[in-house]
């Protein structure tokens, strides 16, 4: 591995968002000195924003550890060796499962924005302990869409932004949080061609709604009643596919008469939109030849979160625009997400009894379970509670929930109750700080590292990153990791490897036959697929990437389930050798690799309801918009303001990026409020005010803005972090949001939490 400076630029990707895109780097051996984007990047084509510019604050933050830890009676930690840390955590967990079972245990995590390799060892170390249950972001953000998706077509779908004629953007700012490649490129062709049109639906006049033909300003909380209104105008205006609807959809007739029951001006005036807007923006839908449309956490993480979803996709399904150019489309992932754990059993050879059981709901609070992932919101609930089936100890894996999930303090009260808790991280987070034991991971960009947000159509590509730094010593990749833990707790030893190594050294076709004839004769090797590919196909890899080794297998699963999108991009024929040209196309391509190329009809195929039809009609979302005059956003009268806990600004980052020097300009943590607000409070532009909401208080500078309604405030996602300098001291700037936030303010279907529709008073402070 380079250790030092060279001429030639580096291959990595940014980490800040799911986009990940491709980055040119140079180094001095220690330091990331120079970033630009990649322009040999099969999908961002050297598209950057200035966000990816903050990738040394991650790589050499003063909180990084180097040692695993165990936490004292007194509550400090005190550093041990590898081999102490594996053996007492393998010894803890299976002491655990054998007395309460491993549906006690639950994992969190997997992977934050950037890496995700390590997700793939994780549920070698998930099945070995029997844990059943799991949780990550994604259930913070996406469950309520997976289930409404899962419902209409089960298939996940993608906008065509670069090709619609509209574009309408739901509870999300694109300028900021990105979410389709090349964003600010795209939004500003979108906006400099007269044939083509911008909707955006939210309560802030963002920087993208400041670029939209049409800004549907709704009340906060209030999506649901603008979206419904949205549909019954399509609907009682005659403006549906009706054609299209017969040909593709069922359920229609269910749809079409709740919409005609829908008083138009009465939602318009809930949602505090003009009716004749409404309907302008509606009719613009309706006579475009191409609409894509996108929801973000502005409605996720909002009332009403799943069933704005299902009213969402009835918008531009109720007037054609699926399987074609500039509409929605069925992408096709190298992994899936949301099947990821079983899926990982499934390499060729695997036995089906590999695949862990399904649990549908959580065993204390009896939460659904979606995509696998039980509700974020629940977990202390699971916890601090006598029931027998309670959680008794918890994985955590590049993921910091004690800073991220809501109600800090209740979920740093459920970690400390644990019989035992384990944290995977590079750094001594807030959730660490609560961990009986953390275990050091080496950075992202000292080991070879990857993401599976592939969400690209009709081509998708996927990038393994090489390392660029050497490991900082005492880390370890998380690949090492789970396997240690494997080998501590007996699962695997050598008997489980001699074989395949030697295939292995006669290349990848001898391997796949060695390795499928070996995993049907030990079941060992089939259920614990990544790890040992990582013991076993990692050393015949190029030097530093051998925890690419589970990508092995999960080509192999891609190019069997996929085979028209792989044979599209250069990879069909026998699946085998398929998945071998694919493999070794993403060793040998540090930019990435397209790893799909689908035809837009091929989106239908994608459908999995029978005859490839979408279902229009969810009973329990009719059902609940039957109901929802009833369900107006609660009003609190001792907070009579509402704060969207968590905007995505410039001055917001991810919150791996721990070390605050990254910003540069502005301030930390400041709350944004209306003109109107601010004067009512006897407030002026930079005092301070204090924030009241039912779980807690904090303090922070005001900035006066008309981009926000009266009654309505906002704070920065990604601040308030407790991070402890090189010379020990501790600096917290800004706000940590969920001091604030509530577990129970959570929707009913899918339990995802209002962090946008958060009650709060504000009381001006006094000066000092």
């Amino acid at each position: 591995m380079e250790t030092t400076e060279t001429d030639d630029w580096k291959k990595t990707a940014c980490i800040i968002c799911s986009l990940n895109c491709g980055l040119d780097i140079k180094t001095d051996g220690k330091r990331i000195t120079k970033i630009r984007g990649d322009k040999s990047h099969p999908i961002s084509q050297g598209y950057i924003c200035e966000k990816s510019q903050r990738m040394d604050f991650y790589q050499n933050g003063a909180d990084r550890i180097d040692s695993p830890k165990r936490r004292k009676p007194d509550g400090n930690y005190e550093n041990i060796d590898w081999d102490t840390a594996i053996r007492e955590i393998a010894e803890k967990f299976t002491a655990i499962k054998q007395r309460h079972g491993g549906d006690s245990i639950l994992y969190y995590g997997g992977g934050s924005q950037g890496n995700h390799l390590g997700g793939t060892y994780a549920d070698s170390t998930i099945k070995a302990l029997g844990i059943a249950y799991r949780s990550n972001a994604l259930a913070q953000e996406k469950t309520g869409e997976g289930w409404v998706q899962g419902k209409m077509a089960g298939a996940p779908v993608h906008g065509d932004f670069e090709h619609c004629e509209v574009a309408v953007f739901l509870g999300k700012n694109p300028w900021q949080s990105h979410g389709f490649a090349r964003t600010r490129a795209t939004l500003r062709d979108i906006q400099n061609d007269p044939n083509r049109a911008m909707i955006v639906i939210d309560p802030r006049r963002t920087e993208t709604a400041k670029m939209a033909n049409y800004h549907l300003a709704v009340k906060p909380g209030t999506d649901a009643w603008c979206l419904t209104a949205l549909s019954a105008i399509l609907v009682q205006e005659k403006l549906v596919a009706s054609a299209w609807l017969a040909q593709h959809t069922t359920g229609y007739e269910a749809v079409e008469a709740a919409m005609k029951k829908i008083h138009i001006a009465r939602y318009a005036t809930v949602c505090g939109v003009e009716e004749s807007l409404l309907r302008s923006a509606a009719r613009r839908i309706a006579s475009a030849n191409s609409v894509a449309m996108i929801e973000d956490l502005g409605v996720q993480m909002n009332v009403h979160s799943t069933l704005n979803s299902y009213l969402n996709r009835l918008v531009w399904l109720l007037t054609g625009n699926y399987a074609k150019t500039g509409a929605n489309n069925a992408f096709v992932p190298l992994l899936n997400l949301s099947n990821s754990s079983r899926s990982a059993s499934k390499i060729p050879g695997n036995a089906k009894s590999a695949a862990p059981r399904k649990w549908t709901h959580s065993p204390v609070t009896n939460s659904k379970v979606i995509m696998g992932l039980i509700p974020c919101n629940v977990i202390p609930d699971e916890i601090l509670t006598q029931h027998p089936k309670r959680f008794r100890a918890m994985f955590i894996e590049s993921a910091n929930p004690v800073h991220s999930l809501a109600d800090s303090q209740r979920m740093r009260q459920a970690l400390r109750a644990l019989e035992c808790s384990v944290v995977i991280d590079v750094a001594m987070t807030e959730t660490a700080r609560q961990a009986d034991y953390v275990l050091p991971a080496s950075s992202q960009f000292e080991k070879a590292e990857a993401t599976f947000f592939n969400l690209e159509f009709p081509r998708n590509g996927f990038q393994l990153r090489h390392p660029h730094l050497a490991p900082r010593p005492g880390t370890l990749a998380e690949a090492e990791i789970h396997a240690r833990l494997l080998e501590a707790m007996g699962e695997l030893n050598g008997a489980n490897y001699t074989f395949l190594r030697a295939a292995a050294r006669m290349g990848y076709t001898a391997f796949g036959l060695a390795f499928a004839w070996k995993s049907m004769r030990d079941k060992k090797v089939a259920r614990y697929a990544p790890v040992v590919l990582y013991r076993t196909l990692g050393p015949s890899l190029p030097a530093h990437l051998d925890p690419a080794a589970s990508l092995w297998g999960i080509c192999q699963l891609y190019v069997r389930a996929q085979p028209a999108a792989a044979t599209g991009a250069g990879f069909g024929g026998p699946a085998l050798l398929g998945g071998n040209r694919l493999f070794d196309a993403i060793l040998q391509s540090p930019s990435g690799v397209i790893f799909a190329v689908s035809k837009y009809s091929d989106s239908w195929d994608a459908v999995k309801l029978p005859d490839h039809k979408i279902n229009l009609n969810i009973k329990e979302m009719l059902d609940e918009l039957v109901t929802i005059d009833n369900k107006l956003p609660p009003h609190r009268p001792n907070y009579p303001f509402i704060l969207s806990a968590g905007e995505r600004r410039s001055e917001t980052s991810q919150t791996s990026i721990r070390n605050p020097e990254w910003m540069k300009k502005g301030s930390f943590g400041v709350l944004r409020i209306h003109p109107q607000d601010a004067a009512t409070l006897g407030c002026a532009e930079g005092d301070w005010i204090q924030l009241c909401t039912p779980r807690g208080t904090a303090q922070a500078p005001i900035e006066l803005t008309d981009e926000l309604q009266p009654g309505h405030v906002s704070l920065p996602n990604g601040h308030g972090l407790d991070y402890t300098r090189a010379d020990g001291t501790l600096d917290r700037r800004g706000v940590s949001l969920n001091e604030l936030t509530n577990t129970t303010d959570r929707d009913p279907f899918a339990g995802t939490p209002w962090h946008k529709y958060v009650p709060v008073r504000l009381e001006r402070l006094t000066p000092a």
